[in-house]
């Protein structure tokens, strides 16, 4: 597995390689150890779960969900943005201001820590929030996009991707709260993936491919209920890799798992970096 270059480490618990002081390891954490330190290559696909201790809600726990407040299908979907952009970047000019300020976590932290060491070969998510690029991670396949950026649809130039920063300052600036395209004045969307529209091929690709040929996923904070990036354990378990479900509510893959860890995540993967010792 190819390791990646020393980076700052990210403010929050448990960073960098410092191993946090615990107990000795459950038996599934410990067989998880031994399976990643037997595997030829490991493989991340983290969700929401992985930023809810960065206090970033998730989108379908009750009652503190994102979608709990909101309709998806009013303010997140394709038609939405096309027909509406000022009710449409009312929703994602809140939701901007509000990853900004967020910092990544030791769950975060732990997955850079485990590339740094060469024993973890890219991380596969379904979050938009940037948080693994903050704590460092290099090989980041991010097959629902990201905000760091907005793009002008009307324009389709994506070499004129707008950076987040000039984004809000865009949203900031214009009288109805829509950043615009400098060239055709439209409305510049998130690169992100919105409902009604299909994942990016190149990422999904890849996603498969690293799914495929891992020895180990680790699957980390997420529900595995969101196809078609749910299916992806599927690939390495048929393929006969071993999977790992690290999240605190039943998935539909339990059944599939050959660890499976309940508790919380910065717990698990921080109990995880100790018991796989300093490296």
């Amino acid at each position: 597995m190819s390791g990646a270059a020393s980076t700052p480490a990210p403010v929050g618990a448990g960073t960098g390689d410092a191993m946090p002081a615990a107990l000795a390891p459950s038996p599934e954490l410990a067989r998880l150890a031994e399976l990643v330190r037997q595997a030829r290559s490991v493989v991340a696909l983290t969700c929401a779960g992985i930023s809810v201790p960065s206090g970033i809600p998730d989108f379908r726990t009750p009652r503190t969900g994102l979608w709990e407040r909101v309709d998806p299908m009013e303010v997140a979907h394709i038609d939405a943005f096309r027909e509406d952009p000022v009710r449409f970047w009312s929703f994602y000019g809140e939701r901007f201001a509000s990853l900004g300020g967020k910092r990544p976590n030791g769950a975060h932290a732990a997955l850079a820590a485990l590339e740094r060491r060469g024993l973890l070969d890219a991380v596969i998510t379904q979050n938009i929030d940037m948080l693994h690029r903050r704590a460092g991670t290099r090989e980041l396949v991010e097959v629902h996009g990201s905000i760091a950026t907005g793009s002008c649809p009307r324009c389709g130039d994506a070499a004129a991707a707008v950076e987040l920063a000039e984004v809000r300052a865009r949203l900031a600036a214009d009288a109805e709260g829509v950043p615009r395209c400098e060239r055709c004045r439209g409305p510049l969307k998130p690169d992100v993936v919105l409902f009604g529209e299909l994942l990016p091929v190149a990422a999904l690709e890849r996603a498969r491919e690293l799914c495929e040929r891992a020895d180990v996923l680790l699957c980390v904070g997420s529900s595995l209920e969101v196809h078609p990036v749910a299916s992806l354990p599927l690939l390495t378990s048929e393929a006969g890799g071993a999977v790992a479900i690290i999240t605190q509510g039943p998935t539909p893959l339990d059944g599939v798992a050959d660890v499976r860890l309940h508790g919380d995540v910065v717990a698990e993967l921080e109990g995880l970096l100790g018991a796989l010792g300093h490296g």
